[in-house]
């Protein structure tokens, strides 16, 4: 990718709005800068007619020239979603209905149509425990068939590098629901990424490989101590400054388009916090493509470091918050790759409801939504 310094915000936003009332909808809306597609009008010109001339044979030494056919490069759409949390009352819900499918209805056709969907997965995904029921407690923990309905959603990624992963409620569970969790994404054949069995494993990318692009992504965190693998012990890859250039360096052979994912900053932060930059500076130095973290449940905004595109937080995109308006609000991203090289991005707003339920929100309030990611994105140093 060239780089060359931004002192300014690229961000053009343009907004298509359709109804996006029943459940069943598909939704339409997507906010961004439309990769034109080039087109040519040829006209023909009227000649009057000749006489039809006399080829020349040609001479037995001269053979025709063929030209090579120009070779397209390959355009590559990848859709990144804010924290899925389906535990709780997103849980409950689930339990009442029979199926967790509903959650993801109104925005499959968004996810299904990208080359790679990324989600963040926020809980831990396990039947071990008993579920919690509707309440308000910090053990998210949600049923196993949650890794399907994310599958058939259309998700082929999820980092995992998250502060909720080792969630139980059980005082002899151990690392079982982390370990379940991972289980059961590979099971529906989504790649979890940025934890493992121990801290090497842990740091090692998931390559996904679009269009003969290889796209390789990391994942680390640093929220919860108790969730960070050792050299011996699972969990999460930790986010420092040495793990994120190591986790780069792990990547950076392997593939051709480097994609970090971070789970960092304050909960409830519009505004991304000293080590959140210090990290993004981190990881555009050590070689990052692109920059999409998530955790604070609230749109952080972005900015761009040497030409780099960084995404602090894409806000919720599944979860039972509804006690504000900004923490059911989110946006999920839309980016385009041309070759190797980064091309554009799309911004779709997104509602949460309190059973989990995610869909496009009307025009008033999406244009909300967009209003202050442009806010925070120029408020950013």
């Amino acid at each position: 990718m060239t780089r060359s310094t931004s002192t300014g915000l690229l961000l053009t936003i343009i907004l298509f709005f359709s109804a996006c009332q029943q459940a069943t909808s598909t939704p339409e809306q997507v906010v961004g800068t439309p990769i034109p597609s080039p087109t040519a009008t040829l006209t023909p010109t009227a000649h009057p007619p000749t006489e039809t001339p006399t080829p020349s044979p040609i001479p037995p030494t001269v053979e025709p020239t063929l030209s090579p056919t120009p070779t397209e490069v390959p355009i590559t759409e990848l859709i990144f979603t804010g924290s899925i949390v389906p535990a709780r009352c997103v849980q409950a819900a689930i339990d009442e209905r029979g199926n967790a499918d509903y959650i993801y209805e109104s925005m499959k056709a968004v996810i299904e149509r990208a080359h790679i969907a990324i989600g963040t997965l926020n809980a831990a995904l396990s039947d071990h425990p008993p579920p919690t029921g509707c309440v308000q407690t910090f053990v998210l923990v949600g049923g196993s068939e949650n890794a399907d309905a994310l599958a058939r959603a259309g998700f082929d990624v999820m980092s995992v590098a998250t502060n909720h992963i080792k969630n139980c409620g059980l005082l002899d569970c151990g690392d079982r629901t982390f370990f379940d969790t991972l289980a059961n994404l590979r099971r529906v054949g989504i790649e979890p990424v940025g934890a493992g069995e121990n801290l090497a494993a842990a740091l090692q990318p998931v390559i996904i490989t679009a269009n003969g692009i290889r796209f390789g992504f990391v994942s680390l965190g640093e929220i919860e101590a108790t969730a960070f693998a050792g050299e011996t012990t699972p969990g999460i890859a930790e986010l420092t400054n040495t793990h994120l250039q190591t986790a780069i360096e792990n990547v950076r052979e392997a593939a051709d388009v480097v994609i970090v994912l971070p789970h960092w900053g304050s909960d409830y932060s519009f505004t991304p916090n000293y080590r959140q930059l210090d990290f993004a500076d981190v990881a555009v130095e050590a070689g990052a493509d692109l920059v999409v973290g998530n955790h604070a449940h609230v749109i952080q905004g972005m900015k761009e470091i040497d030409g780099v595109p960084v995404f602090f937080g894409l806000g919720s995109f599944v979860f039972d918050q509804t006690w504000s308006l900004e923490t059911q609000q989110g946006i999920v991203l839309r980016i385009i790759f041309e070759g190797t090289q980064f091309q554009n991005y799309e911004l779709i707003p997104v509602h949460i409801e309190k059973d989990g339920y995610v869909h496009i929100p009307e025009a008033e309030e999406a244009a909300s939504i967009l209003n202050r990611f442009r806010t925070i994105s120029n408020q950013i140093p």
